[in-house]
């Protein structure tokens, strides 16, 4: 398994839980990561999104084309 590299910008958590969840029944490994941070009040998310889904380099592709999908509707 390859390492973890950030594959796309989550927009919000509602993003993030469905993404997750898509993820998960598909077996694709990956990680959802926040940028929230409570030093900063959140502000890195007002910047940069609400965070960003991390994977192995080989599942990229197939991530964003489900992200697309997931705009998309």
């Amino acid at each position: 398994m390859g390492q973890y590299l950030k594959v796309a910008v989550i927009d919000n958590e509602i993003e993030a839980q469905i993404i997750k969840d898509i993820l998960l029944k598909q077996d694709i490994p990956h990680e959802v990561k926040s940028y929230h941070s409570t030093a900063f009040d959140g502000l890195f998310q007002l910047q940069n999104g609400w965070g960003a889904v991390m994977a192995p380099e080989e599942y990229h592709q197939e991530i964003r084309e489900i992200l697309s999908e997931l705009r998309k509707s």
